[in-house]
């Protein structure tokens, strides 16, 4: 049963692990705060890329850092999308 936050947000639990996966792999249409949380992760990483690039030796280790920082800003911002849904 959904239930609705006092911001509006609708909730809705997820017990069964089928319905966890569902909702992992789901699409989540943003709401309006939750664009700002996006922006606010996204300019966090871009500044520690950016920095990890300015400061560290061009090679394969500063090419992963980078990629880390993206894979980091994706995996919070599904944390966000899914309202911290998780699998089991």
């Amino acid at each position: 049963m959904a239930t609705q936050g006092p911001d509006g947000s609708v909730h809705t639990p997820v017990d069964e692990p089928k319905d966890q996966i569902e909702n992992l792999f789901t699409y989540h249409a943003p709401s309006e705060e939750q664009k700002e949380f996006y922006l606010s992760i996204r300019k966090a990483g871009m500044d520690l890329a950016k920095t990890i690039d300015t400061t560290c030796p061009p090679s394969p280790d500063r090419t992963m850092a980078i990629r880390k920082v993206r894979e980091a800003i994706m995996t919070a911002n599904a944390s966000i999308a899914t309202d911290g849904g998780f699998y089991k």
